[in-house]
């Protein structure tokens, strides 16, 4: 459900106002759960419906950039734009262009290996600048640092425990049997592209079965537990984006 003002919204009147299909979608989603999505304001709605939008864009755009997956321990970057921290994170270059370093990720990704959670940061990073322009985005993200779940001041993100995934959602699939000796895939974080389908750095685009399938592989020996969809849903805070100047 969708509160603008404090008013339940009247869903075929919103409907008709959001003319973007994938925008829709989302919309359809907010209003068939029993969760309550507020906002101060149409406009704002409409932020969080295009970031969101933005962010399956960013999702797809590094799936086929070309950049591998690997360990922080192996991790690296374009030298031209990003620095390389002992901890295997990017800090960017005194007099880089935040807006170029990040888009540089897409554009050379074979220069790039990182693993999913860096990938889940890059990917919002993309979605912020997709939806406020270059202009903004060098503004507020001078210090752009890659790594894990090390977000910018000005990218805040929360997390909640619920079943109303949403397009554009950050989830995360646990695999509490893992291998030791591949501790990486203890888990994988993904973009949820509606239906059945989610992004994850190192195993492409996929249902929930192969995802699932991949990371049983990928378990000790003779284990029986298996990896599942968690109920952990990870968002940005889209209140404070929408009001990035």
């Amino acid at each position: 459900m969708i509160k603008i003002d404090g008013v339940f919204v009247i869903p075929e009147k919103l409907l008709k106002e959001i003319t973007v299909i994938e925008q829709k979608a989302i919309v359809k989603q907010m209003i068939s759960y029993e969760v309550v999505y507020p906002y101060d304001s149409v406009n704002q709605l409409k932020f969080e419906l295009l970031f969101r939008v933005n962010t399956i864009k960013a999702a797809k755009q590094l799936n086929k950039s070309g950049a591998k997956f690997t360990t922080f321990s192996y991790s690296f970057s374009n030298k031209k734009y990003w620095t390389r921290l002992i901890n295997g994170g990017f800090l960017l270059r005194e007099n880089a262009s935040p807006s170029i370093a990040i888009l540089d990720i897409l554009q050379n990704g074979s220069l790039y290996a990182f693993e999913c959670s860096t990938a889940i940061a890059i990917v919002l990073y993309i979605a912020v600048l997709h939806t406020v322009g270059p202009s903004i985005f060098n503004k507020h993200f001078q210090n752009l640092y890659l790594r894990d779940w090390q977000f910018d001041e000005d990218l805040p993100v929360y997390q909640s425990i619920g079943d109303d995934f949403l397009i554009g959602d950050v989830l995360h699939f646990n695999n509490p049997d893992f291998d030791p000796e591949q501790p990486w895939w203890r888990a994988e974080n993904v973009i949820y592209f509606g239906g059945d389908r989610f992004y994850g750095h190192g195993v492409d685009i996929r249902s929930s079965s192969e995802i699932i399938n991949f990371l049983n592989k990928k378990r000790k020996k003779q284990s029986k537990d298996s990896a599942y969809l968690m109920r952990m849903i990870t968002r940005p805070h889209y209140l404070s984006l929408y009001s990035l100047k």
